[in-house]
C-alpha cells in the first residue's frame, strides 16, 4: 500500500488481509465519518485506486489502495448499493441502506466510468450536522431578517451559491423554524432527499420516470401548501409556477444558481421575462458559501485534526438582499446595478477577519467561484 506523509499522521490503515472486503469497506467509512467528510471519493488509475476525501468543502489526499484490494472494496461497495457489480463501462446510481456498514444514516453512491478505470463517489449524510436557524452562524441581521419573511408567509426567498455552500442546510433550518413558530402544511420537491423531517410532505423528482420539478409542482398546488420548496429554479416552466404560487398567498423558497443577488435577478428576469412580477414577488434573497475556520487545535499552524492544512470547520460568508421599495423599483426598471445588498460579500469579509475567524486567502478563494 503507498502512503504519502499527511495519510500517516492521520492513521490510515485499512484492513486489507484475505479476500474479504467487508471490513475494509466498513472500516474506510468509519473512517470518513470520523474526519466528518462529507464525500468518499475512490478513483481507479494504473497505480491503484486513489483515495480522497472531501473535508470542508476541500477535496483531500489521503491515501492509495493496491489495485487487486481495490477491485475488491469497489466490488463490495457496488454490492451493497444494489448496483451490477459487473458493470463498469456505464454510470450507475445507489444506495447503501446505514445498518449494513454500522453509520447513522445511508450512504449515497454513484459510479462513473474513466478512461483509468471506473470512479466511485460515496456521500455521507449526518444526522447532527441538521442546525437550528440561530445555530448557523449568520449575523443578527441576517436571521433577522429571514424570521421576518417566514413570519409573512408570502413572497419568494431565494437562496444561491455553489454546490457544497450550505443551501440545503439553511433550508431545513428555515423549515424547522416554521414548524416551531406555527405548524403549517409544507411541501418539498427536492433532487435529492437529503434529510427526512418529521411533518413536512417531501418529494423527490425522477427523471427517468418523468417526474422534474415542473411537473411535481403542477400537482403539489393542488394539494393545498401554505409553503412550497423548490430544490431548483432551473427552467422557465418552474419559476412560472413559483412566481404565481407566490403571487396567490403561498410562501415560496427556492434556490436558484448565479453568482451573486444581483445574478439571482437577472436570472429569474430571464426566466420569466416579466420583472413586474419578479419585483413584486421577490422578498429576500440569501448568497452563501462556507469559508474554512482557522483550526482550534493549532490555531492555524496545520496539525493532524485538519490535514496539516491549519483549517478545519466552516463558517458562512453572505451576501443578503432584501426587496425594498428602492429595489423593487430597480427590478421594475431594469436598473439592476441599481441593486443594493443589505449585507455586502465586503462587509462579510471584514467581519469574519475582524474576528480571526478564517484567512484572507481563504476568503479570495471563494470570491473566486
Amino acid at each position: 500500500m503507498q502512503l504519502d506523509s499527511k495519510a500517516q499522521a492521520i492513521d490510515w490503515a485499512p484492513p486489507l488481509e484475505g479476500q474479504d472486503a467487508t471490513a475494509a469497506v466498513e472500516w474506510l467509512l468509519q473512517f470518513a465519518t470520523r474526519h466528518q467528510a462529507s464525500d468518499v471519493h475512490l478513483h481507479m488509475d494504473r497505480e491503484g485506486c486513489r483515495v480522497q476525501f472531501r473535508l470542508d468543502g476541500v477535496l483531500t489526499h489521503v491515501g492509495t489502495l493496491p489495485t487487486e484490494a481495490a477491485k475488491l472494496i469497489l466490488g463490495r461497495v457496488k454490492y451493497l448499493a444494489k448496483l451490477k457489480t459487473y458493470v463498469e463501462s456505464l454510470p450507475q446510481d445507489g444506495r447503501i441502506a446505514a445498518d449494513e456498514v454500522g453509520l447513522a444514516s445511508d450512504v449515497r453512491v454513484s459510479t462513473y466510468p474513466t478512461v483509468t478505470g471506473e470512479k466511485l463517489v460515496l456521500r455521507l449524510f449526518y444526522e447532527e450536522h441538521q442546525l437550528a436557524l440561530n445555530q448557523l452562524g449568520f449575523p443578527a441581521g441576517v436571521n433577522k431578517a429571514l424570521e421576518h419573511q417566514l413570519g409573512i408567509r408570502a413572497g419568494m426567498i431565494l437562496l444561491t451559491g455553489p454546490a457544497g455552500s450550505g443551501k440545503t442546510t439553511t433550508i431545513y433550518a428555515l423549515l424547522q423554524r416554521l414548524l416551531e413558530i406555527d405548524p403549517c402544511h409544507v411541501i418539498t420537491v427536492e433532487d435529492p432527499v437529503e434529510r427526512v423531517i418529521p411533518g413536512i410532505m417531501q418529494t423527490e423528482i425522477n427523471l427517468e420516470r418523468g417526474l422534474t420539478f415542473a411537473k411535481a409542482l403542477k400537482h403539489l398546488l393542488r394539494q393545498d401548501p401554505q409553503v412550497l420548496v423548490i430544490g431548483e429554479i432551473r427552467d422557465e416552466e418552474t419559476a412560472a409556477i413559483a412566481l404565481r404560487a407566490a403571487m396567490t398567498g403561498h410562501l415560496v423558497i427556492a434556490t436558484l444558481h448565479a453568482g451573486s443577488c444581483r445574478g439571482v435577478v437577472e436570472r429569474l428576469n430571464a426566466l420569466s421575462d416579466d420583472p413586474n412580477l419578479v419585483a413584486s414577488q421577490l422578498r429576500l434573497i440569501l448568497n452563501q458559501r462556507l469559508v474554512r475556520r482557522l483550526c482550534a487545535d493549532c490555531s492555524g499552524k496545520g496539525c493532524a485534526p485538519c490535514f496539516g492544512s491549519g483549517l478545519r470547520g466552516r463558517v458562512p460568508f453572505l451576501e443578503m438582499l432584501r426587496l425594498d421599495e428602492a429595489n423593487q423599483g430597480a427590478i421594475e426598471t431594469k436598473r439592476l446595478a441599481r441593486l443594493e445588498p443589505d449585507l455586502s460579500f465586503e462587509q462579510s469579509r471584514d467581519d469574519l477577519l475582524g474576528q480571526a475567524l478564517t484567512t484572507e486567502a481563504e476568503i479570495n478563494r471563494h470570491l473566486q467561484l
